[in-house]
């Protein structure tokens, strides 16, 4: 049974994959968020290609078609043929799922039910005392006990988003929420490894149990500085795509928490890589899912499967003034958090149905197996 067809849905910010087998199996995937549109073109043009009247049977089947894509497309590599394959590679899992009518995570070897869940903050242009009431707030209406919010500016040379907000923002958080809270902070590539380790002391008196990218994520040298300085948790790897840095990023420990991005990395296949390379390691995963599209989903699954899953996922609080694009997305909310925890179904594939509106208005292409 081969592969037939590619098909995506796309405007500016989501792009949906239907991918169709020779039996008329069918299953939905995604590319990655934010000129998804371009992604699309990406997919269509270079991994189609090689994808197209293959039979991809099994996760090792899956594996040596992308190193194919990849060497194929060799003179092209980074982000974007990355966020591209992404979106063949979960629509498969969900056509997988759906013909042996299981849950992607039970394919993965994982079972269904709760994951706890940090409120993550995208949110720098908001006083300390507003983002203290809001998680507050939060942690009432639905049971959060963990929670992330910004330090720094992002991509910031050591210039703060205002004068003096990350020292202020830190303690009034933690004031706010009590001694019980969990609480994690980031930086987007803010600091120096020197005003990073200032801050990370900052971090250490409040009980600060994660700090996400103090330094500029690709400089790999001044991030292992502030790990080793540190008795605070150091994580990254959000934007990273190519295994030759993952490989490097965990076997000189220059973070202590990996955080692959399901759809940056290339999809569950190539994220399986990280997950083995940083159990191998030691180290336990948390990955990066910061909206509402599908790839928290993909990352419930994944962390329902995995032997080495970190301590909770990450869950946007964001609503539409922040991303409008990820609203009316699906006909059914697979996101619902009680007393802090999402719940992975056991509905096959990813459990999820496009919202046929949405579909309607979104820009069609498809590629076809001759």
């Amino acid at each position: 049974m081969r592969i037939t067809r590619l098909e995506t849905f796309t405007n500016a910010f989501v792009g949906f994959v239907r991918v169709t087998r020779s039996d008329g199996a069918q299953g939905w995937g995604q590319v990655s968020t934010y000129h998804a549109d371009i992604s699309c073109q990406v997919l269509h043009r270079q991994v189609a290609p090689h994808v197209l009247g293959a039979e991809v049977r099994d996760l090792a089947a899956l594996d040596a078609l992308l190193d194919r894509v990849e060497e194929k497309e060799h003179k092209f590599p980074g982000s974007y043929i990355k966020r591209a394959m992404g979106g063949f590679d979960t629509a498969l899992w969900d056509l997988w799922g759906k013909a042996a009518g299981k849950p992607v995570v039970a394919l993965l070897g994982g079972t269904p039910g709760p994951l706890r869940a940090y409120a993550s903050s995208m949110k720098r242009d908001i006083t300390p005392a507003a983002e203290a009431e809001r998680f507050t707030r939060l942690r009432g209406e639905h049971g959060f006990d963990a929670f992330k919010f910004r330090v720094g500016a992002e991509c910031g040379h050591d210039v703060d988003e205002w004068p003096g907000r990350t020292e202020a923002i830190v303690p009034a958080i933690r004031r706010a929420l009590g001694p019980d809270a969990s609480l994690l902070v980031d930086a987007n590539s803010g600091f120096s490894p020197p005003r990073a380790i200032a801050v990370g002391g900052v971090l250490e008196g409040e009980g600060v149990e994660h700090f996400e990218e103090p330094c500029p994520y690709w400089e790999l040298a001044q991030t292992k500085q502030v790990t080793d300085a540190l008795s605070v948790a150091v994580s990254g790897g959000e934007q990273d795509c190519e295994m030759t840095v993952w490989r490097r990023m965990i076997g000189d420990h220059v973070v202590d928490i990996p955080q692959p991005d399901i759809l940056y990395l290339g999809g569950i296949a190539r994220t399986l890589r990280v997950c083995r390379l940083a159990a191998t390691a030691g180290m336990k995963i948390t990955p990066h899912a910061a909206n509402w599209g599908l790839v928290t989903l993909f990352t419930m699954h994944l962390l329902r499967a995995i032997p080495n899953p970190g301590k909770y996922m990450e869950f946007s609080i964001e609503g539409p003034d922040y991303y409008p694009w990820q609203y009316g997305l699906f006909r059914r909310d697979p996101y619902r958090i009680v007393g802090g925890a999402a719940q992975v179904t056991d509905e096959p594939g990813w459990g999820i149905e496009i919202e046929p509106e949405w579909l309607a208005r979104s820009r069609y292409q498809m590629s076809e197996f001759p």
